[in-house]
């Protein structure tokens, strides 16, 4: 045969099957089927070649490391939980946005959305063990079935950093400054990352003292937590419809104060507003002894999504507004007993690779490459193979990245892959000088060469 095409029928000789009857055939006809071509991945999932899988890492090298300064440990849970799990934390509604099904054991299961439950779940059946307060991080890889826009896709990785047994203001200073910390670990700075935060006990109280009733609040909170993302005329018509059009214009200007201060005077007189004025008074004056304050700024209208939170909320930015938010979280003080049955206070914050990574490209902060050996080994003959394996192996013992040809090369084809794979330098086993126990080491980045003793060279890189 000449050509082969799927799906097309072919004369195969009898004799390559042994189990037709010879006699009875010249030959048979049979339909040949090959694979199909290799498929994409499925719509909002990614595939990591070693360039973005470098970039994954860096990205998670900045995560765990900026947790090991905070004394944080890391923790991980299975990917596949009881759908019942998230029932009770978000209810139904975010039962249609996950990946389930009914497992062989008839048990109705999903794969994890978000991390929070599977962490409230382990605290909570060890808590009276655990040393408190638990500072826990982990970063798994979260799915969730929606629609794709830029910044979300239908899975991610994310760090997630909890603080549980502390109800102290100083533990959510601590928080905020620890997601600061990460994206200036990275590179980023004031001017492209603003924190807002915000604290919901306050901005209940003001609006309460405006008159907004208990009634309206879920709707009153739906309508803030999308200012900036609705046209205004939008906003204020929801809002209308949640608390009258008069106070639905104060509530839009009460949300949009600055200054903490300028809120204290406006409400001095309303005595359930001076405790959380104070809060945020000695949360303002741990973040400036954190190094952070300049970072932040108070923003009333952050409320965060979820119902869960119970206090001080924040969410980082990108402070050119070209993406999405990069990091949101806050305390969640009801949570644990919600989902466990364990009374401890609570705070944490969710920050995603896919967004974050978004603003570390724009802004050139993201390795290009996945970085080379430190060591190319060659040998200007094949004779030397096995020392060439031995140079190796002997620079590996001492923690080396190392690589060489694995068949025989000449040694000009040897250094061209070698700073095409972008390795730091080339060890250079010459016969006429190997045979005295030398080597050159070559930089390949400036060309320079350098030639030693083999056992002073393997000695200078323990």
């Amino acid at each position: 045969m000449t050509e082969i095409a799927s799906g097309k029928l072919w004369r195969v000789r009898h004799e390559i099957l042994p189990d037709c009857d010879s006699h009875s055939w010249r030959g048979i006809y049979c339909r040949l089927s090959f694979p199909p071509m290799a498929q994409a991945a499925l719509p909002g999932f990614r595939d990591f070649y070693p360039s973005e899988l470098a970039e994954r890492a860096h990205i998670m090298r900045a995560w765990r490391d900026v947790m090991r300064r905070y004394a944080f440990v890391e923790y991980d849970g299975p990917p596949l939980e009881p759908l019942d799990l998230y029932r009770a934390k978000s209810g139904d509604e975010l039962v249609g946005q996950l990946y389930t099904f009914t497992d062989k054991g008839g048990r109705e299961v999903a794969l994890r959305p978000e991390m929070t439950p599977t962490f409230a779940r382990m605290v909570a059946a060890r808590a009276n063990s655990l040393r408190k307060p638990v500072r826990w991080f982990s970063i798994p890889q979260l799915f969730r079935y929606e629609r794709q826009q830029k910044g979300r896709l239908r899975e991610h990785f994310q760090l997630n950093a909890d603080i549980v047994g502390e109800g102290s203001v100083a533990a959510d200073a601590e928080l905020l400054a620890l997601a600061i910390d990460v994206v200036r670990s990275l590179g980023l700075g004031v001017s492209d990352v603003v924190a807002r935060v915000s604290d919901r006990r306050l901005l209940q109280a003001v609006l309460t003292a405006e008159g907004v009733s208990g009634d309206s609040f879920p709707d009153v909170y739906g309508v803030i937590d999308k200012l900036g993302r609705e046209p205004v005329d939008v906003s204020r018509e929801k809002m209308t419809s949640a608390v009258g059009a008069a106070l639905a214009d104060r509530v839009l200007v009460i949300v949009n104060h600055s200054g903490l201060e300028d809120l204290a005077k406006t409400y001095a007189g309303v005595e359930a507003v001076a405790p959380h004025v104070d809060r945020l008074r000695e949360y303002f004056s741990h973040l400036q002894a954190l190094g952070v304050s300049d970072w932040v700024k108070l923003d009333l209208s952050i409320v965060r999504g979820l119902a869960y939170y119970t206090g001080i909320v924040f969410e980082l930015f990108d402070a050119r507004g070209e993406f999405r938010a990069i990091c949101g979280g806050g305390r969640y003080d009801a949570l644990l007993n919600t989902l466990g049955g364990v009374d401890l206070p609570a705070l944490g914050f969710g920050m995603g690779d896919v967004v974050l990574g978004d603003l570390l490209r724009s802004r050139r902060l993201l390795p290009t490459t996945s970085a080379g050996a430190d060591f190319w080994i060659a040998g200007d003959h094949e004779c030397l193979t096995s020392s060439v394996m031995s140079v190796a192996t002997r620079l590996r013992g001492h923690g080396r990245s190392v690589e060489y040809a694995l068949k025989p090369q000449q040694l000009a084809r040897q250094l061209k892959t070698a700073s095409s794979a972008g390795a730091a330098s080339a060890v250079l086993l010459l016969r006429d000088q190997f045979s005295d126990g030398q080597v050159t080491i070559k930089n390949l980045r400036d060309g320079s060469e350098q030639t030693l003793l083999l056992e002073d060279f393997i000695d200078s890189q323990r």
